[in-house]
């Protein structure tokens, strides 16, 4: 979940009234979010540099503010604030709109056809008017930075670029260049680098050397150019200096390039919507023309709200509630979803483009439980739902195995593949193993294929216990299948171990038979197919001659039998162990 840290005294300014904390605690429970911490600047610093000083009277207070993931729109305390208020009834939801300009006067932005090998799309808007405080000024920038690792996804998706109008000239150029035809002072720098220079310039910058990856080994370098060849920016790695905006810009043209369209239109309309409060003209965006060079034209930002019927016995169905229309309709208002009544006696609502996280009804839902109180919806006991067979059995067989005096453990899923194929004396076919694509650690190199290393590592790993040691474990493990969509599939296995001073062999036969006992199958002549029986078998893991198949309707579904002494060695495990491992699958 994203954290939004906010000065408590400037939140409360916008909100037009003070809290206690508890108080606003209830207020961002009721709205869908949390009160994370409470701390101050001086505070953050102190712990960032791992100093101890007392807290001074006079620091501000910080408000770190849980939001949920899909809502960008509250990413900063201009759209946080906005929400709080209209949730509260204290403001009508705004209505955004785009200044009424003629097409000829509307600026312009020509694409080049090379941009299509990296950056294929731009995005435009221009903030007229702007009044920014330090404050506003240091939100919007932050608003940029979490937009950049989240939504953007650390700029490979969408790269923001801001820029003070008043120091360029329209129109402007997206074009895709080689790095040493590109020449431009970037931001916070007095000294023109070629692009190829600014490259290795930062690779010693703890945050812009993250993102040289994106572009370094292109051909082409995407560039922003004025009507001047002024360079507006690089993106995704630095803007220029020429147009840096200041707590004096006016004029704030906003440029979004992109891989992903869709996202380059939802970040675009998170900023202006968020900032076109701080413009003369409050609430309004002054659009911008992308020309591409196929002829196609395009106006952005798009601030067009789109309609969603949705079912009102869905929404009280799926809640739990008897809502009326009209007190849905006035929940979703207070979420910032204007709602009516349809012909139908439905709800259509009108999304707003700063509610990009509205795609189906059940998000409309959610909105009107959160409005409604998640307190306030009545208790109930669930409708009885069936467990699946699968997990039936599971649970059926653990009891059987726990009331013979075994005791469950759990391991770990992934394991070493040392563990899983050399140290029990089976050889990789490479037909078996799902293998984990860059594994962070040797311990944790696939998906365990058989129960067994994690059990025997569990007695290796409690030895000194007093024996007999007898452990079980039913879980899932993974194997490699062609005929699955994913190109592996999950498989059910009991595995069951005695430890003692003697191997326990006739103990873990003694449990097959409990299990398959328990489960209605009968002891049955070998090649009867009707139930089940053992035979010699030839496993690696165990000794030879002290080993046996178990067929069940004629399919080998498990092994069990004394543990090699080079496989109780490979886990130090001093003492003779008897073993069984069987596919639960297989008994249903």
């Amino acid at each position: 979940m994203p954290t939004v840290s906010v000065g408590r005294d400037r939140l409360y300014a916008a909100l037009g009234r003070t809290y206690t904390q508890e108080e606003f605690e209830e207020v961002c429970f009721s709205f869908g979010i949390e009160l994370d911490d409470v701390t101050t600047e001086k505070a953050i610093i102190r712990k960032e540099k791992h100093l101890d000083a007392e807290v001074e009277e006079d620091e501000e207070v910080i408000y770190k503010i849980e939001v949920p993931a899909n809502r960008y729109d509250l990413l900063c305390l201009e759209g946080l604030a906005q929400a709080l208020r209209v949730f509260s009834r204290e403001e009508e939801i705004p209505t955004y709109k785009l200044a009424n300009i003629s097409k000829e006067s509307m600026i312009k932005m020509h694409v080049k056809p090379e941009t299509s090998s990296i950056r294929p799309h731009v995005v435009c808007a221009v903030l007229r008017g702007v009044t920014f405080t330090e404050a506003s000024y240091n939100s919007f920038i932050d608003l940029q930075d979490k937009l950049h690792q989240n939504m953007c996804r650390r700029r490979t998706l969408v790269a923001i670029g801001t820029h003070d109008l008043d120091t360029l000239q329209a129109p402007f150029t997206y074009e895709a260049l080689p790095s040493s035809s590109i020449n431009f002072v970037p931001l916070k720098q007095v000294k023109s680098f070629r692009a190829d220079e600014l490259i290795e310039f930062y690779r010693s910058d703890l945050k812009l050397k993250k993102f040289l990856h994106i572009i370094e080994n292109s051909p082409v370098f995407p560039v922003l150019y004025d009507h001047n060849r002024i360079v507006l920016s690089l993106p995704p790695i630095i803007n220029g200096a020429h147009s840096a905006i200041n707590l004096k810009t006016k004029n704030v043209f906003i440029e979004c390039t992109a891989t992903d369209l869709t996202k380059a239109k939802i970040v675009l309309n998170t900023i202006v919507t968020a900032f076109s409060a701080y413009c003369e003209r409050k609430f309004e965006i002054e659009p911008v023309e992308v020309i591409y060079s196929d002829g196609k034209l395009y106006v952005y930002p798009d601030l067009s709200i789109y309609n969603m019927d949705v079912s009102l016995s869905y929404v009280n169905g799926t809640i739990g509630v008897s809502l009326e229309a009209e007190e849905v309709t006035d929940l979703l208002n207070r979420m910032q979803l204007r709602a009516e009544q349809s012909v139908s006696g439905d709800i259509t609502v009108f999304v707003p483009p700063t509610r990009s996280d509205i795609l189906h009804p059940c998000d409309v839902m959610e909105d009107v439980a959160i409005a409604y109180g998640y307190n306030n919806i009545p208790k109930r006991s669930p409708a009885s739902l069936k467990p699946l067979a699968l997990n039936e059995l599971t649970d059926h067989i653990k009891l059987e195995i726990a009331m013979t005096g075994f005791t469950e453990v759990l391991t770990f899923i992934l394991g070493s593949w040392r563990e899983n194929f050399a140290m029990v004396n089976r050889k990789d076919d490479k037909s078996k193993a799902v293998v984990v694509g860059n594994p962070r650690s040797s311990d944790f190199e696939l998906v365990r294929t058989s129960l067994m290393p994690g059990v025997l590592k569990t007695i290796g790993h409690n030895k000194d216990h007093p024996k007999p040691i007898k452990i079980f474990e039913v879980g899932d493990i993974a194997l490699l299948d062609e005929r699955k969509d994913v190109g592996a599939r999950n498989q059910r296995q009991l595995a069951a171990l005695f430890c003692g001073s003697s191997s326990g062999f006739e103990l873990i036969h003694g449990l097959v038979d409990r299990v398959m006992e328990a489960i209605g199958a009968a002891f049955v002549p070998i090649s009867d197919h009707t139930g089940y029986f053992i035979q010699p078998s030839d496993e690696p893991e165990f000794l030879p001659g002290r080993q046996a198949s178990i067929i069940y309707k004629g399919k080998h579904i498990g092994t069990f039998g004394i543990v090699h002494p080079e496989v109780l060695n490979n886990f130090d495990i001093p003492d003779p162990c008897s073993f069984v491992e069987l596919n639960v699958e297989s008994l249903l």
